[in-house]
C-alpha cells in the first residue's frame, strides 16, 4: 500500500516560496526555471526528497505545487502502472511581467533510489574443532 504525501516547502530565484506536497517513493526533486531579465534561463532545486525510496510508489502519484504569492496552484496525478515515467515537465505562467504573465517551468523528477539492500549476516565462525 502506497504511504501518504508528505509536505515541504523551497524558495525559487527570486525569493517566492512555495509548498510541496508529494509522494515520498516517487517523487526526488522539483525544480524551477525562470527567465532573467539578462534573457538568460536559470534553474535551481526547489526541492529535493530528504528520504530514499521505502516501498513500491503505487500505481499513481500525485504531487501539488502552490505558491500564493504568484497565484499558483496545482497538482500532477500520475497513473503509471509499470513504473516507467521519470520526468514530468510543467510549464506554468505566473501574473506579471511585460507581457502580463512569466513563464515558471517545473520539473518534477522520478530518480528516488531505492533503500540500501542490508547486507547479509556474516557467516558462522568455523567449528574449531574435532569430535
Amino acid at each position: 500500500m502506497p504511504r501518504h504525501n508528505r509536505e515541504d516547502r523551497g524558495s525559487d530565484q527570486r525569493g517566492f516560496e512555495y509548498r510541496i506536497s508529494y509522494q515520498p517513493d516517487w517523487l526526488q526533486a522539483v525544480k524551477v526555471t525562470r527567465s532573467l531579465e539578462s534573457g538568460r534561463q536559470s534553474t535551481k532545486t526547489l526541492f529535493r526528497n530528504p528520504n530514499r525510496r521505502q516501498q513500491d510508489p503505487g500505481e499513481r502519484v500525485r504531487t501539488r505545487i502552490t505558491c500564493p504569492e504568484q497565484n499558483l496552484d496545482f497538482e500532477i496525478t500520475l497513473t503509471d502502472p509499470n513504473q516507467v515515467v521519470k520526468r514530468v515537465i510543467v510549464e506554468t505562467v505566473a501574473p506579471g511581467g511585460a507581457d502580463g504573465g512569466e513563464i515558471v517551468t517545473f520539473t518534477l523528477e522520478d530518480d528516488n533510489p531505492p533503500p540500501k539492500p542490508i547486507p547479509p549476516p556474516p557467516p558462522p565462525p568455523p567449528d574449531g574443532g574435532g569430535d
